[in-house]
């Protein structure tokens, strides 16, 4: 038999010693997480509960002093919300902004990343750095130079002049309004989605388009049997980050329209701010819970339609 020397360790103690390293690899790992997670719940996770809660109570300005001493009334402030026409006309307002404005993005910057990812060689820095400037750039310039470009005697209508056309107030009309809001979130985020579409595109195996064009496929053909199926996973990250965007549009309403004229621009998230405004907070809290809900259908549809298939 072979005597084990005093300083190796026992079959019994080396399992016993391996699990206080873990333990302990642990504990560390607990400890570097434990300042997020405190910050988290402070700062995230307990208001949103709070809100939560608070959507279910007849919370106002005048309960400050004694927030224990509010009602709790259900749901009848979900009930309010969809008795107000002013909210419903916000849902409608967001809804046409979602349902145009994110397929049209979408479509703009697949086709400018096609072409800066294939038909244009010379100065593609200098196109990739313009397009994805106004991303860079705040939101509330931008929705001013805007507000100025479609005045009524803005750049725009003077440019339509040229060709003998008299343009609209776009901004006073309630046709023209949400429609100018819309082109102008769209200018802004075609960077944003380009780049993503150009990471996607280099992604798709040149081989696969090779073998295409031997079998005689033409680049229409190319596209839509290749480049689109290999890019499912970009397409639907691409629009589920713009839809959540576009459900969320606050500073273009409030900085160029305030909401008018006629509550034609008036969105869910600036309905929201309003009620807060007014002091109705457990009104707003129902009403940002519902854009929540909204924005949880919406992915879960564009998961459905573009999410991974064999």
């Amino acid at each position: 038999m072979v005597a084990l020397s005093p300083s190796a360790p026992t079959p019994a103690r080396a399992p016993a010693r391996a699990s206080r390293r873990g333990r302990r690899a642990t504990l560390v790992a607990w400890g570097f997480a434990a300042p997020f997670l405190i910050l988290f719940l402070v700062f995230m996770a307990g208001p949103i509960v709070a809100s939560l809660a608070m959507s279910f109570t007849d919370l106002t300005t005048r309960d400050l002093q004694t927030p224990f001493n509010v009602d709790f009334v259900a749901f009848e402030n979900y009930v309010r919300l969809f008795d107000d026409p002013r909210f419903l006309r916000s849902l409608l307002n967001t809804s046409i902004f979602v349902i145009v404005g994110v397929p049209l993005t979408m479509a703009l910057a697949l086709a400018v990343a096609l072409a800066l990812n294939t038909g244009i060689d010379r100065f593609r820095t200098v196109f990739r750095v313009g397009y994805y400037a106004p991303v860079v750039t705040s939101i509330v310039a931008i929705a001013i130079v805007w507000r100025f470009i479609l005045q009524p005697d803005g750049l725009l209508n003077a440019f339509l002049g040229w060709f003998g056309i008299q343009g609209p107030e776009w901004l006073q009309s309630t046709t023209w309004a949400l429609p100018s809001l819309i082109l102008m979130a769209v200018w802004r985020n075609i960077g944003t989605l380009m780049v993503i579409f150009l990471a996607g595109l280099q992604g798709v195996p040149k081989e696969h388009h090779e073998a295409a064009m031997v079998d005689g496929a033409n680049a229409f053909q190319r596209f839509g049997n290749i480049t689109l199926p290999a890019m499912r996973p970009t397409l639907l990250f691409a629009a589920v980050i713009t839809g959540i965007g576009f459900l969320q549009f606050f500073e273009e309403p409030f900085v160029m329209t305030r909401g008018g004229p006629l509550d034609s621009t008036l969105s869910t998230a600036m309905y929201t701010y309003n009620q807060f405004g007014f002091g109705n907070y457990s009104f707003a809290s129902a009403a940002s819970y519902v854009l929540f809900l909204a924005i949880v259908a919406l992915s879960l549809i564009q998961f459905r339609l573009l999410g991974r298939r064999d």
